[in-house]
């Protein structure tokens, strides 16, 4: 075999779409994951935003990630069957401090659903539920139980992570990919995914301080399955 051969890469580009409440942190979890930054000030996606990630993933496989992040008014709307077309991945995503980002989950599954309703089954996507703020676990209100059963009601794979501080962000999209190729991650992988990215400290006005009760609860379902 010739050097030529070793050094043979392949190229596959995905497309995953993020949907869930415009309160979320979609955005923020796609900047994050593309550019390594988190924005304190929130933004409101009107329509759609559009984000690019290139990865190499074992055996010299360069995967382009298109990252779709649809904004939460669109749930509604006449383009979000335009959106979704061609999707290979659909991210749900949450806020574990906010309770109704959670139940609304449920009427987005239904859009999504129905967009991909009379397709092809091979041409269904992936699914994958993605609980963020993970470095707000202090104030979560969302019952981890409640997580794990979604994701299995409705055949998802189950993320945890903080676009905040990073943690879990580039984990839980190179295993989404890696498993959408069919290609096992090394333990040497997953422990450079791993890696938390130092957040900046958001600065409180008197006026604005949360007023969630804090309680210490100790999160156990944090881990990509």
């Amino acid at each position: 075999m010739s050097d030529s051969d070793d050094e043979t890469t392949t190229e596959h580009q995905l497309k995953f779409v993020l949907v869930g409440d415009g309160t979320s942190g979609k955005t923020s979890i796609a900047v994050r994951y593309t550019s390594e930054n988190f924005e304190q000030a929130y933004k409101q996606t009107i329509g759609l935003d559009f984000f690019l990630k290139r990865i190499v993933l074992a055996g010299n496989i360069n995967v382009s990630i298109q990252l779709w992040d649809i904004g939460g008014q669109t749930i509604g709307g006449k383009m979000i069957e335009t959106y979704l077309s061609g999707a290979q991945a659909v991210l749900f995503v949450y806020d574990i401090t906010n309770q109704s980002t959670f139940d609304n989950l449920e009427d987005w599954w239904e859009t999504v659903k129905g967009s991909f309703k009379g397709k092809d089954s091979n041409a269904m996507p992936s699914f994958a539920l993605i609980a963020n703020k993970g470095d707000l676990e202090h104030m979560r209100v969302v019952k981890q139980e409640r997580h794990a059963k979604f994701a299995q009601d409705h055949g998802m794979s189950s993320h945890c992570l903080s676009a905040k501080s990073g943690d879990q962000v580039r984990h839980c999209f190179q295993k989404i990919a890696a498993d959408m190729l069919g290609i096992r991650l090394t333990k040497n992988e997953l422990e450079k995914t791993n890696q938390v990215l130092k957040a900046g400290v958001v600065q409180y006005a008197n006026n604005e301080l949360p007023a969630r009760p804090v309680t210490q609860q100790k999160s156990s379902f944090c881990t990509l399955q």
